[in-house]
């Protein structure tokens, strides 16, 4: 009989979400975001088929926005955050986040104790309790509250 690939975690009640820690945990874009530049690319060979020499350029395009979207990402470990952006990369420790901002229509920003915000890409709210396990519970996870308010209301005695 074969193992699995695989290890699975104890199926025990006392092992609470919170409790879990990660090691790492590294913020990408999603893999089928990259059907745009694939879809830039075929278009980029239509208009260079019309001039090669006027519209040859095209062809770079898609290949830097891809480039582009491989790069940036957000590493957080236990020690800090990395948030590798287009031009720079930013690192600040656990200790330096005062906490993080949601614009409505714009990125995740940590805001830091000297007033400054970094940009963390890839990282969206669903990403929370990843970001909370990882930093060792300085981040709180709002599922896991909610789940807990729940469960409070649920175990009281109803009308």
């Amino acid at each position: 009989m074969s193992t699995p690939d695989h290890e699975t975690a104890p199926d025990d009640a006392t092992t609470a979400p919170s409790q879990v820690t990660a090691s790492i945990a590294v913020f990408r874009i999603g893999g089928l975001a990259y059907f745009g530049p694939l879809m830039m690319m075929v278009t980029a060979l239509i208009l260079a088929g019309t001039s090669l020499v006027y519209l040859g350029w095209t062809l770079v395009v898609p290949l830097v926005v891809a480039y582009w979207m491989y790069r940036i990402r957000t590493v957080a470990d236990a020690d800090g955050v990395r948030a590798v952006g287009t031009f720079r990369t930013r690192t600040f420790t656990w200790a330096d986040l005062r906490g993080l901002s949601f614009p409505r229509w714009g990125s995740v920003r940590a805001e830091l104790t000297d007033s400054s915000r970094v940009r963390l890409p890839a990282v969206s709210f669903r990403d929370l309790p990843r970001l909370s396990a990882v930093s060792g519970g300085r981040i709180p996870d709002p599922y896991a509250a909610g789940n807990a308010t729940e469960a409070a209301s649920s175990d009281s005695p109803g009308t």
